[in-house]
């Protein structure tokens, strides 16, 4: 009896954990709340896939694009509505979790930053810090 209380105990806690934006095991979340990005920074392992959940607690909707400063200045000035094809640039609707799934092949600094307009401006940015294993 006492072990299947542990056992409820364990899955409750890993519950609460997820429901509040905590993290699984090789599975970062970025929450988005008042145009911000919870953590602003995060680091993974080069070459390793990592899934990052992405939880938008805002009235409105966000996008999270990755990457590299061209990356960044050709979105800046973009027209793309919707990001649906790649796991480093994702539209996330108001109120709505989503999953994406990365590998980075090199080391480095890459930002993640919402492109809506006056969003980054406003503070929406963060660091994604991609290290040796």
């Amino acid at each position: 009896m006492l072990r299947l209380g542990l056992l409820l105990f364990a899955a409750a806690v890993a519950l609460l954990a997820i429901g509040c934006g905590g993290e699984q095991a090789g599975r970062p979340t970025i929450t988005i709340h008042y145009s911000r990005f919870t953590p602003d920074v995060l680091e993974v392992r080069v070459g390793q896939p990592v899934t990052i959940t992405l939880r938008n607690d805002d009235p409105i909707e966000h996008e999270w694009i990755v990457g590299t400063a061209d990356v960044h200045d050709a979105h800046r000035v973009g027209t793309e509505p919707l990001h649906e094809d790649l796991p480093t640039e994702v539209t996330i609707p108001a109120f709505t979790t989503l999953e994406t799934t990365l590998i980075f092949a090199e080391a480095g600094e890459y930002a993640y930053i919402c492109h809506l307009p006056g969003h980054e401006a406003y503070g929406m940015v963060g660091t994604l810090l991609v290290v040796e294993v």
